[in-house]
């Protein structure tokens, strides 16, 4: 929500100066120059990345335009879930749990929040846990180390379509400044002619240079901030499930492996003890 807002401020405040200045915003229209710097920002992109790459680089974008999901309600429904997996685990023992993580989509404690089972790899990362601690055999060093493992693996994979995205940003303004150079090459090709025409030729060359600059520094640059941020807060959100999860494979009581849990929360989004309790011990899940 806060990128639309952030874009339209970007627009808003470049127009607007540039009418103060009694500007014409019909000489900022050239659909050449938008296509030779777009035209090779995309290629530039499709050169430098696989196709899983690129797709998973324009759902990130779409998604950017979404609010963030990790608020403190959601981890609220998060805390819940795991207090009643937990306590499922304590009342009738683990092995009870293997019908849960073996098919989530069909468990009666998963299915009560389909906001969690919608984060396909956080369902994976705390039912594959749980079936290792099922299973027996493996200590809880190795079950942490493995989360750990995990959890980088999937950091790193997140941050691949943004590092895609910041390599297009950096380029635009040289892509910008090919434009211009393209576009005197045709001025001086039109020297001689009416001076209206060649200020004309001027004007849109200086526009791809403009472009190059505004899309690198404007847009894709802070959008390839946002997500950044975005990953950060899911890898906040794993270290809240890696942290409830082992605490309570170590032996701690459900409330407590779920107050371990909380206590990781960044600050902004943590609910306090009272929220939590009241949330384990009544409400519905969402």
């Amino acid at each position: 929500m806060f990128v639309i807002v952030g874009i339209l401020v970007v627009i808003g405040g470049i127009i607007g100066g540039y009418l103060m200045e009694h500007g014409e915003l019909a000489v900022l229209w050239q659909p050449a120059e938008v296509v030779i710097i777009g035209g090779a920002a995309l290629g530039t992109l499709l050169i430098a990345n696989p196709l899983p790459t690129v797709i998973a680089l324009f759902k990130s974008v779409l998604g950017a335009l979404k609010p963030s999901p990790y608020n403190q309600k959601f981890y609220l429904d998060t805390l819940k879930m795991l207090n009643d997996l937990f306590m499922h685990a304590r009342k009738n023992g683990m092995v009870k749990l293997e019908a849960d993580v073996e098919d989530p989509d069909k468990s009666p404690i998963f299915t009560k929040y389909p906001g969690f089972l919608k984060n396909h790899h956080a369902v994976h990362f705390v039912c594959d846990t749980l079936r290792m601690a099922i299973s027996g055999g493996v200590g809880t060093y190795e079950i942490d180390q493995m989360m750990e493992m995990d959890m980088e693996s999937h950091h790193h994979e997140a941050g691949v379509p943004v590092a895609a995205l910041n390599t297009v940003a950096d380029a635009l303004p040289g892509l910008g400044i090919v434009a211009a150079v393209l576009g005197i090459v045709i001025t001086m090709g039109a020297l001689g002619g009416p001076p209206e025409e060649i200020g004309h030729k001027v004007g849109a060359a200086l526009v791809g240079t403009f472009l190059g600059i505004l899309m690198c520094y404007g847009f894709l640059g802070p959008i390839a901030q946002y997500l950044t941020k975005m990953n950060d807060a899911e890898g906040e959100y794993y270290k809240v499930l890696r942290m409830a999860v082992i605490s309570f494979i170590k032996g701690a009581a459900p409330i407590l492996a779920v107050e371990t849990a909380r206590r990781m929360i960044p600050s902004h989004e943590r609910p306090t003890f009272k929220e939590m309790e009241k949330a384990c011990k009544g409400g519905s899940g969402a």
